[in-house]
């Protein structure tokens, strides 16, 4: 692992521990309301609308790393000023400052997706999505414990130090790919860009429907075991790391595809109980485990899926920031639809039907999900490989051609893939584990045989070829 994905993942990490710790749905923030005269329905509400609108925007505004690091730095301050009004009396202030930070969350978490894409490679992404969403749970965890069993004041203390925590390391990563984005050297093929288009909206309508089961457990499942308050702050989020840890250590020619299809069962199974069991700690911990360890399956497969989308465009931001976004609308519409039916009945088992109807929604959608990215992605651990072979040699490499009219060699194509990508000479160094000396040997090689000078020709010749 190289520093700068150390850095990443720090940074990511540590912010995202604080949003779910405070911001979204935590503990801290709980806390600080219910001591207040505020309307903790409508903070939550306006959180989660509110973050949605920074992740969907973000990729529209930013469009450069360097522009990203700086809206990232700018996030944790604004987010670290905007937590201290809720220290003050309660106020119309309390509002606004949630909105600012629920925005600018959602501009840090999207702006991210340049650091995603550059310092990480591609075979580690899975990986790397895994390690993130562990990092901040546990420490949602323990600024929960802490705050339920400790003090609310000590919590908010703890947050507030992993967010700043966040700073140094966010300072530190690297934004050297805008020089090449100065000069257009980064190859956005239009073919590519069009064949992405059809799978990503898949995975984001899916997204969607899978998640709408978030927002209805936070409404009615996680409402009906709050009197097990001490059970409940300890072990709530472990099935969802384990499901983490063990899909993290699988062998990477493993299928994890077949793991969405039991997550699914789990699933559906977890809400079935909850219909028919009663809400003491044997069955908290039977519908936790399955559901939490479901949830952590699926936001897995769509961290990951994401960051494999990067590599087919230049906007990070964009395809991170609207791919996130659809998780927090499918929360946002399953938290509406949990609420008007127990707003109803007043049953929370009622709102478990709705529950189990996306179950099997999203059964009848997986093999549809499944032939779009398998049109696009050839190795990823999630997609389930179809018996036929798939004809779309160009759409998988659209320098195919390219590579073998001047008889490069493999290496040699490895270094084109990543040249026109935006990387530096460094970059593609640690990407491919060799020395910057080799891969500028390499490149002058290629210079020689396509009678180039430098990658500004090289990016011409192919746009040419591919014209």
């Amino acid at each position: 692992m190289t520093q700068q994905q150390k850095f990443s993942i720090a940074s990511i990490s540590l912010f995202a521990g604080w949003l779910l710790s405070f911001l979204f749905e935590g503990e801290v923030l709980n806390h600080l309301i219910s001591a207040s005269e505020a309307d903790g329905g409508l903070i939550g509400l306006m959180v989660i609308a509110v973050h949605f609108a920074g992740l969907f925007s973000c990729g529209f505004l930013i469009k450069r790393t360097s522009s990203a690091k700086m809206v990232m730095l700018a996030g944790v301050l604004v987010c670290f000023a905007g937590s201290l009004i809720f220290l003050m009396p309660f106020s119309m202030l309390w509002y606004l400052s949630a909105i600012a930070m629920a925005y600018y969350a959602g501009l840090f978490i999207a702006s991210w997706g340049y650091f995603y894409k550059w310092s990480t490679p591609r075979e580690r992404r899975l990986q790397t999505a895994a390690d993130v969403l562990i990092y901040a749970n546990i420490l949602m965890i323990i600024v929960n414990v802490i705050t339920n069993h400790v003090s609310a004041f000590l919590g908010f203390g703890l947050s507030s130090l992993i967010l700043l925590a966040a700073i140094p390391f966010t300072y530190r990563l690297e934004t050297e790919v805008d020089v090449l984005q100065t000069e257009s050297e980064i190859l956005e093929n239009p073919a590519v860009k069009n064949t992405m288009f059809k799978p990503f909206v898949f995975l984001c309508l899916f997204i969607v429907i899978i998640t709408i089961n978030s927002g209805i457990m936070y409404q009615a499942v996680r409402p009906a075991f709050a009197h097990l308050g001490l059970l409940a702050t300890y072990y709530w989020a472990v099935p969802y790391i384990l499901a983490l840890l063990i899909l993290r250590s699988l062998p990477s020619d493993f299928n994890r595809a077949y793991v969405l299809y039991i997550a699914l069962a789990m699933m559906g199974i977890s809400y079935l109980l909850f219909m028919v069991l009663n809400t003491d700690a044997t069955a908290y911990l039977l519908i936790n485990t399955l559901m939490l360890g479901a949830f952590g399956v699926f936001d897995l497969f769509w961290w990951s899926l994401i960051g494999d989308f990067l590599d087919s465009t230049k906007e990070a931001a964009k395809v991170m920031g609207i791919g996130l976004s659809m998780n927090v609308l499918g929360i946002l519409l399953g938290g509406f639809a949990g609420s008007a039916m127990m707003d109803a009945v007043r049953q929370p088992h009622e709102a478990a039907l709705i529950a189990l109807a996306v179950v099997f929604i999203v059964i009848a959608l997986m093999p549809v999900l499944n032939s779009q990215l398998n049109r696009f992605f050839e190795d990823h651990a999630f997609v389930m490989k179809l018996a036929k072979e798939i004809e779309a040699d160009e759409t998988m490499d659209p320098l195919k051609t390219f590579k073998n009219t001047y008889q490069l060699t493999d290496r040699e194509g490895e270094i084109i893939d990543l040249l026109v990508q935006g990387y530096t000479y460094k970059g593609i160094s640690e990407k491919l584990v060799v020395s910057e000396n080799t891969i500028k040997f390499h490149s002058r090689n290629i210079y020689q045989k396509l009678q180039i000078n430098n990658k500004m020709e090289l990016i011409k010749l192919i746009n040419q070829q591919l014209s």
